[in-house]
């Protein structure tokens, strides 16, 4: 159950705010509302089933330790994108499909957007990191955080007509990712011990957190002098 909802809401919180979740508040002004949540919830299962699949098979030919160690420094990388922001701007063109059929143009729509997003290279790093016995439960976490957040932008765009403010929800998201990034870390290194690799926990635990704390204040730096 922990794994679970720790899932959920990692992938319902990193999508809050998103471009997808935005392209499909644009959507709402083109598709009816079953057509979306259909067409979007065929992607999603799709794409996470691909995204958790390929992440449990590579669990089957990497060593725990890299792959603790390659999920951390993911962690910590969607992190740090939270703070430099999306400058994607597909969901500016997202109601120009000529697909007829409404479910299937939101689908191709979704899927499209949706490759390489965040919201998929999280849910292929829990993938690795939980391995294939554990895949069945990541999938539907993914997809129902996915799905959850997603179904909030669409009554946003039905019913409120604004989207979701993304300041306190980009705060959450770092903090998650931060924190499971460095929890990660530990871990792999903890297992790295335990395979005769000598390393000093702590102090590259310490080294790691500090460049990871000065990267985003450069980071947040950088946005700040862009903004003016």
């Amino acid at each position: 159950m922990f794994l679970f909802l720790k899932v959920f809401f990692t992938e319902f919180i990193a999508e809050m705010g998103d471009k997808t979740q935005l392209m499909l508040i644009a959507l709402t002004s083109k598709y009816k509302l079953r057509d979306i949540i259909l067409g979007t919830g065929v992607a999603i299962l799709v794409l996470n089933g691909i995204a958790v699949l390929a992440g449990g098979l590579v669990s089957r030919f990497v060593p725990d330790w890299l792959i603790k160690m390659i999920a951390a420094l993911a962690f910590l990388y969607f992190a740090a994108s939270t703070i430099a922001g999306d400058k994607d701007e597909e969901e500016e063109n997202a109601g120009k499909s000529k697909i007829k059929f409404a479910p299937l143009a939101v689908f191709c729509t979704f899927f499209v957007a949706e490759l390489g997003d965040k919201t998929q290279l999280t849910a292929i790093t829990f993938g690795a990191n939980e391995g294939m016995s554990a895949a069945f439960i990541v999938w539907i976490a993914c997809s129902l955080g996915l799905f959850a957040a997603d179904v909030i932008g669409m009554l946003i765009g039905y019913l409120l007509k604004s989207k979701t403010p993304d300041g306190l929800l980009n705060t959450l998201a770092f903090i998650i990712f931060s924190v499971f990034g460095v929890f990660t870390l530990y871990q792999g290194l903890n297992l790295m011990l335990k395979n005769a690799y000598h390393v000093a926990i702590w102090p590259v635990l310490i080294a790691v957190t500090a460049v990871f704390v000065l990267i985003c204040v450069l980071l947040i730096t950088m946005k700040k002098r862009n903004s003016k």
